[in-house]
């Protein structure tokens, strides 16, 4: 049976080739005669069991592998589009409401700094804004920058916060952007 499969191989090799691939098996053939019919029984078993093992691992474990983790990762990215639809829906929105003056941009600024109490100052120097912080807590300043954006269409162009045991403090620079005065 050895030989019939060996015969099928090489006559599909060129003839030169054929020659060389007799001569790399011939020491193969020769030990593999030599054993005892046991012996070949049990190489023949375990290597039975490989070829079992390797197309296991490779045809049937890594596809199960990739049907398992596909649902959680295809939600993940389903979550993730979501956020990002929503986030081009406000920016659409926000590019669709009308500037303001800087005047008002200015004022809706201070109205929203108040909230602050003693934990924020603004300063406004033409069309930027700085609000300097000291121990805000996390919920004030995100009420704060989303009242900016909405209230006075400022945004965020640079931060330097660090966080504290008590809050944040440190200064956020936004762009007013609005319509001259």
């Amino acid at each position: 049976m050895t030989s019939k499969r060996s015969s099928f191989f090489t006559t599909a090799l060129p003839p030169r080739w054929q020659q060389q691939w007799q001569q790399l098996i011939a020491p193969a053939r020769q030990q593999w005669q030599a054993l005892a019919e046991r012996e070949r029984l049990g190489l023949s078993i375990a290597a039975a069991v490989l070829g079992l093992l390797l197309v296991w691992q490779i045809g049937v474990a890594s596809p199960l592998r990739t049907l398992r983790e596909a649902p959680p990762q295809i939600d993940r990215l389903d979550t993730q589009l979501q956020d990002m639809q929503r986030l081009a829906n406000e920016a659409r929105e926000l590019r669709a409401v009308a500037p303001v003056s800087s005047a008002q941009a200015a004022l809706a600024l201070q109205a929203a700094t108040e909230h602050l109490g003693e934990a924020a100052k603004l300063t406004v120097q033409g069309d930027r804004a700085t609000l300097t912080l000291t121990n805000a807590s996390s919920e004030q300043l995100r009420s704060w920058l989303g009242e900016a954006r909405s209230a006075a269409r400022a945004r965020p162009v640079q931060a330097q916060l660090q966080r504290g045991p008590k809050g944040y403090s440190g200064t956020v620079v936004l762009s007013l952007g609005g319509l001259p005065s």
